[in-house]
């Protein structure tokens, strides 16, 4: 499924949902959820699975904070993400290249775009 395939699927979900048409087995059953506490102001925080998920993203807050920057202090937006995931499902190794790769496209959308 291509990104521009997972967006218009996320859309067709959201009208349905938004007109009470859809049902709790679509729902239910998911194995993996994206949990944007950042809407309402989270900065930090541990995202817990529930069952039979295998993972869950973290998504928090974007704020400017001081980074360094070629050795100066400069200010950037900074956005925390969290990735739990159940251990005996996914290796470290994996679970952490999928958060890197998730931190490389929501700092370089076009990478994304173009699936590279």
């Amino acid at each position: 499924m291509t990104f521009i395939d997972v967006e218009k699927t996320i859309a067709e979900l959201g009208v349905r949902a938004r007109d009470n048409k859809i049902t709790l087995e679509e729902l239910a059953g998911g194995t993996f959820t994206i949990s944007n506490g950042g809407v309402f102001g989270s900065l930090y925080g541990t995202p817990i699975i529930n069952q039979p998920q295998s993972a869950i993203l973290g998504m928090h807050a974007i704020k400017e904070r001081p980074v360094a920057i070629d050795g100066k202090a400069e200010i950037r937006p900074m956005m925390f993400l969290a990735l739990t995931y159940d251990h005996r499902l996914i290796d470290g190794r994996e679970a952490v290249t999928f958060l890197v790769k998730v931190k490389n496209f929501l700092e370089d959308p076009a990478r994304l775009l173009l699936e590279v």
